[in-house]
């Protein structure tokens, strides 16, 4: 849900218009009234422990704890939801970064006092929790939620049990965390001059920048020391990667499932087979990846294509920059498909400050939609400086919010947070709706080519390298759970096989330089548990759909508004189902590839006329 866009220091929040601004206050008047609520809230946790041993007892006792408890938790996380954003607003404020704090504290709490809730429903049979509900019809809302914990009975511990693996959340994320810091914080990075006699620090932010830069020779510079820069502490970062991998092995055995890619999907009831079939469709179609790097090295004018010529723009400089106010009318304009109901809320979003759209002092960089405030509404940071990605990014997490009204609009609070299996769906939908308005509206054979060029870099990025690191991200599991000691070395030597063999390496594609090997260190969804799969898998559902709406499906619009509004109601598989997507099947997959050939063909055609 976070889209990471190149950062500006921006100017004082106070400078911007207040329209430009999100409104916190429709979530808490002030930091007092905040502040108020975290302590009557503290108060009501600890009332938590007057349900335990009754939760059996009767349908009414059930729906009681379990109301109880969905109340607590939708607070806690409108809590949350103020003090992330109000630190987001301003990232140099110790306050606001110190009460985002106390709600980590807070949610350990939450689970702990907690923890004795599952075991004690693993209790009650099957048959008795339907009389419960039928006796009790306020239950029926707790049905999907009932049933869920039953189906992983197996991998439920008891009360006791239960409430350490709550405690050891507090170490969880402590690779991760270790991460953070090391790389963005405490490396030291060199700086170097480049061909405009600029010198810049090869930092992430840099090289993120300047491996965009249109000179060869500064790019093959910018990417040589970066990466011998994290080679240099590979060692470190290999260590804090294989803690990682021993956390995610710890709830792999403490949960008692067969591997740590099973653990991981099982929360939302993922067959591990679309995991496989996605890694295994992706190889069985290289040649396309291939393709469309040969047709890179072609518009770039380059016959030795090198990993340092994988993110320059595929075409020359054009003027696709947009205000906020025209951005908003191509968004509508591209959504209008979606039907009025949708379009509406984008109203509510633009006219009511949900979004806080430009860059000031300290904000925090990229962009991201929080839509956990079940009783407010979604909000959306955006670092918005008005070229196409900005749009693209704005349509994206719209997508996402449209996504959270639908579904706490039509669900009950328990069956309100949809999947991030599903997450991504709405808003690469919006981007593939967006980018096919432009390309009806625009005739220039360069802008044209831009757009066509920005969206095949989206079918490599998306699908492809997210496969690429969902491969290795299984494989160093692997390799984990059968016992073997993973080190720099190690780590460097598994990524380089998987990188070569995608990019063509030794067919001549594409060369992988050793050196770029320890590209793994600087990736940070390693630490994020088989998350990276599920932009892949997205993106194809996402392509699909479009596809439908396209081709003007009869009742469409009916069926995606259903697929928003399920929230978790019903498993990620069978609610993309609702809108006619099979994900255990090859369709959507093959229809993405189709739909990237096509993008190429029609490049091919253009470049070659000219």
């Amino acid at each position: 849900m976070k889209n990471d866009i190149k950062s500006s220091e921006g100017i004082s929040r106070d400078n911007i218009e207040e329209q430009h601004k999100w409104k916190l206050s429709d979530l808490y008047e002030s930091q007092d009234v905040w502040k108020k609520q975290k302590k009557n809230l503290e108060g009501e946790i600890e009332k938590i422990g007057s349900f335990q041993g009754t939760l059996s007892q009767s349908g009414k006792k059930l729906f009681e704890a379990l109301d109880f408890y969905s109340n607590l938790e939708k607070e806690f996380l409108r809590l949350s939801a103020y003090a992330s954003m109000l630190s987001d607003q301003d990232t140099r404020e110790s306050e606001p970064m110190g009460i985002k704090q106390e709600m980590t504290h807070l949610q350990t709490r939450l689970k702990s006092v907690s923890a004795f809730y599952e075991p004690e429903i693993l209790t009650i049979p099957e048959d008795k929790i339907e009389e419960y509900i039928e006796e009790t019809s306020d239950l029926e809302t707790y049905r999907q939620y009932l049933f869920d914990i039953l189906r992983r009975k197996k991998h439920t511990l008891n009360q006791s049990e239960e409430r350490l693996v709550a405690q050891a959340g507090l170490m969880a994320g402590t690779a991760h965390e270790i991460f953070n810091i090391l790389s963005n914080a405490d490396l030291p990075y060199p700086e170097v001059q480049l061909s405009d006699g600029n010198t810049v620090r090869v930092d992430p932010t840099n090289y993120a920048l300047y491996r965009e830069s249109k000179n060869r020779k500064d790019r093959k510079k910018i990417f040589e020391i970066f990466f011998e820069t994290l080679q240099k502490f590979h060692r470190t970062f290999g260590t804090q990667l294989y803690g990682e991998l021993k956390k995610n092995l710890f709830y792999k055995n403490v949960r008692y499932y067969d591997s740590s890619l099973h653990a991981s999907l099982d929360r939302n009831n993922i067959p591990v087979e679309v995991f496989h079939k996605l890694i295994e469709n992706v190889n069985k179609n290289l040649d396309t990846l291939h393709r469309y790097l040969r047709l890179r090295g072609k518009m770039l004018g380059i016959r030795d294509l090198q990993f340092y010529d994988a993110y320059p723009s595929l075409t020359k400089e054009v003027d696709l920059t947009y205000t906020y106010d025209q951005a908003r009318v191509l968004i509508q304009n591209s959504l209008a498909i979606l039907g009025e109901e949708y379009n509406r809320v984008i109203d509510q979003a633009f006219d009511n400050q949900w979004i806080d759209v430009s860059p000031n002092t300290g904000k925090r960089s990229g962009a991201y939609m929080d839509g956990i405030a079940y009783d407010v509404h979604p909000y959306i940071l955006l670092n918005y400086k008005g070229n196409y990605n900005d749009v693209s990014t704005l349509t994206h997490e719209l997508g996402h919010a449209l996504h959270s009204c639908f579904s706490n609009k039509n669900q009950a609070y328990v069956n309100s947070h949809y999947p991030i299996f599903l997450a991504e769906v709405a808003s690469t939908v919006n981007e593939a709706l967006l980018m096919d308005y432009m390309l009806k509206q625009i005739d220039n054979k360069n802008e044209r080519l831009a757009l066509l060029g920005n969206l095949l870099d989206g079918f490599r990025g998306t699908l492809f390298r997210q496969t690429q690191f969902a491969e290795y991200e299984l494989k160093i599991h692997e390799l984990t759970e059968k016992g073997e000691s993973l080190t720099g070395d190690r780590f460097t030597e598994l990524y380089l096989e998987i990188f070569k063999k995608y990019y063509g390496h030794d067919d001549g594609v594409m060369t992988i330089d050793d050196l770029f090997g320890v590209e793994w260190a600087y990736i940070p969804h390693f630490y994020y548990n088989f998350y990276v799969y599920q932009y892949s898998t997205s993106f194809t559902a996402s392509q699909a759909i479009v596809t439908k709406f396209l081709d003007g499906e009869p009742g469409i619009v009916d069926k995606y508004h259903a697929f928003l509004s399920s929230g978790c109601s019903d498993y990620a598989i069978p609610t993309l189902q609702k809108v006619g997507i099979d994900m255990t099947s090859d369709e959507p997959f093959d229809l993405t590839i189709k739909k990237m050939n096509q993008v190429m063909d029609e490049i091919e055609l253009i470049i070659d006329e000219e």
